[in-house]
């Protein structure tokens, strides 16, 4: 075949067959070339497309910080594990997730993915108040989720004095102090702040709680107010249960002891004149008084008037004189009928040695046995007073009270708590020596081993 081409110059010129065959084949290539190009441009836009749809629903799922560890901590600096989490909705067309909280397919539109499930807004709800959680961050507490002001209000400690959030230390921990029996939990400032203490149970005055302000500066919480001995005519019952309960041991006390309610200043200058003895501090709330003073006893009880502060008490000053080894007992005026026969009761064991000729102890095996007394006359007290018409105390015969409240029974374990407790080397371990030696022994061999040799036997 022969192809005629007209040249621009009108000429005729003739190709060969070979020639039209390479022309021929040089069109084809060119015409696939171009609908490959063709081809993928339209291939290139299409994946643009889809490559940006994909980076925006990327970019919208991680449009959120990675989600923060968080937690309160306790007292001692210890945490709890609450963390904070944020739920991340995504926008997905797929609609064949199931929802955690509802257990019903999710279909199209929004949905979080948290906690390694998936669940529809309105599921996702607050395990206190059952409110959808729609905060940019929730709390975890276990399985359970929280808004952050319901797991604060729920979790985080209050403060039992100022009522407001226990705040956390520069560590980010919550740092409290807390009684070590009455588990009172309170901000550390409030220890060098002047919030006064109990004299008896040691708890520190709510804010919203006011404490009776006895005349000597101490102050007195209600509940201890309730069953305090406030003046003589209260005592007497109480000294005659001691003795009863000293009887009782197959120790009685031969003289007459004279007993006296004082103040806090009546019984340190008391402490003064006292040639022999070793005191319990911070606070001396007893005396057994050997040498002849003049003492200012508490002979009326006072009233409370406004602010619950004392008012009207009558004193009287007293004078010792001395007919035997023990000139008299004195104890702090105001403390708890438990917390007044525990102390009566140790004192009474002073006198009792005295009168009986035990000479030269040393204070940890002296002090230690009257702790002893003293513990176990709480312990009788307490077993006495747990039946539903056991009269509270078996000395206040003319004034029955019935069985003891819940807090006066809490409250004597308490002063129990106290002994066994204590830290100081001459009532803390004289105490748990001669209590052991007691048990293992029993009292009475324990007392003769005491008078032959001035020591604990072991």
């Amino acid at each position: 075949m022969r192809q005629i081409v007209l040249p621009s110059d009108g000429n005729i010129a003739v190709r060969s067959e070979q020639e039209n065959e390479d022309i021929d084949r040089a069109i084809a290539l060119s015409l696939v070339e171009e609908h490959q190009n063709r081809k993928f441009v339209t291939d290139s836009e299409t994946q643009l497309k889809e490559d940006e749809q994909l980076a925006r629903a990327i970019q919208d799922s991680l449009n959120v910080e990675s989600p923060p560890q968080y937690g309160y901590g306790n007292g001692n600096g210890n945490a709890y594990q609450g963390n904070l989490y944020q739920p991340v909705p995504v926008q997905f067309p797929m609609g064949y997730r199931i929802c955690a909280g509802c257990n019903a397919e999710i279909g199209h539109g929004r949905f979080l993915n948290c906690l390694n499930a998936f669940w529809h807004p309105e599921c996702f709800r607050c395990h206190a108040c059952n409110l959808p959680i729609s905060d940019y961050e929730f709390s975890v507490y276990g399985n359970y989720r929280y808004h952050k002001s319901c797991y604060k209000e729920q979790y985080h400690p209050k403060c039992d004095v100022c009522k407001y959030f226990i705040p956390t230390n520069p560590a980010g921990l919550i740092e409290y102090r807390a009684h070590p029996f009455w588990i009172q939990k309170y901000c550390p400032s409030h220890e060098h702040d002047g919030t006064p203490r109990c004299c008896s149970c040691e708890r520190m005055e709510p804010r919203d709680t006011g404490y009776v302000a006895l005349n000597d500066g101490r102050k007195l919480c209600l509940e201890c107010l309730d069953s305090a001995v406030m003046d003589i005519n209260q005592c007497q019952p109480l000294s005659l249960d001691i003795l009863e309960f000293y009887e009782s041991l197959n120790m009685r006390v031969e003289q007459h002891v004279p007993l006296l309610l004082v103040e806090r200043q009546a019984l340190n200058e008391a402490r003064e004149g006292e040639r022999n003895g070793h005191y319990h501090m911070p606070e001396t709330r007893g005396l057994c008084l050997s040498e002849e003073q003049t003492v200012s006893r508490v002979v009326r009880r006072p009233r409370f008037g406004a602010g619950n502060q004392a008012m009207g008490m009558v004193t009287e000053p007293y004078k010792l004189t001395r007919r035997c080894e023990v000139t008299a007992i004195l104890i702090l005026f105001g403390l708890p009928r438990l917390l007044t026969g525990s102390i009566l009761a140790h004192e009474m064991m002073h006198a009792w040695m005295r009168l009986k000729g035990f000479q030269h102890l040393s204070q940890d095996v002296e002090e230690g046995i009257c702790q002893v007394l003293a513990y176990m006359w709480l312990e009788s007290q307490l077993r006495t007073g747990s039946g539903s018409n056991v009269a509270s105390s078996s000395a206040s015969r003319a004034s029955k009270r019935g069985a003891r409240s819940p807090f006066e029974r809490k409250l004597g374990e308490f002063f129990k708590h106290q002994i066994e407790s204590d830290t100081s080397p001459v009532y803390g371990d004289g105490f748990r020596i001669g209590h052991r030696a007691v048990q293992k022994y029993g009292l009475q061999r324990t007392l003769d081993h005491i008078r032959m040799t001035g020591t604990f036997p072991y």
